[in-house]
């Protein structure tokens, strides 16, 4: 964990405590279906964390699973958090994930505004 601050313009950061992922057990978003940046990281003890949004809660969730992946293969669990925002393979991933999602409820609002406004005979 890294404490981070700004003195006049430059900005400093102090890790202030270090966690070996594989003593992680479970991440736990706490609720899937809102807007919440805060999560729950569960070692030999609970640690509540709150990131600077959710999306990058996400990404950091995404990055724990794929180093798991790839070096530690050990059952990890990640709960309360939308399957959809988690997986890459999924159709709103992009490497500019926000972006995506904005178009895509523009998109939709937008087609729904069309139809809305086409007389049905």
């Amino acid at each position: 964990m890294v404490k981070h601050w700004r003195v006049d313009r430059e900005e400093k950061y102090e890790i202030v405590e270090k966690w070996f992922l594989k003593d992680l057990e479970m991440i736990d978003g706490k609720e899937a279906d809102t807007d919440n940046p805060y999560f729950d990281m569960h070692f030999h003890k609970v640690y509540n964390m709150e990131a600077y949004s959710c999306a990058s809660k996400y990404t950091f969730a995404r990055t724990l699973s794929k180093l798991n992946a790839m070096y530690l293969k050990k059952d990890f669990k990640i709960i309360n958090f939308d399957d959809t925002y988690l997986n890459d393979d999924s159709i709103w991933s992009s490497s500019n994930r926000d972006f995506v999602v904005v178009m895509k409820v523009c998109f939709y609002a937008f087609s729904l505004l069309c139809l809305s406004l086409c007389r049905l005979t």
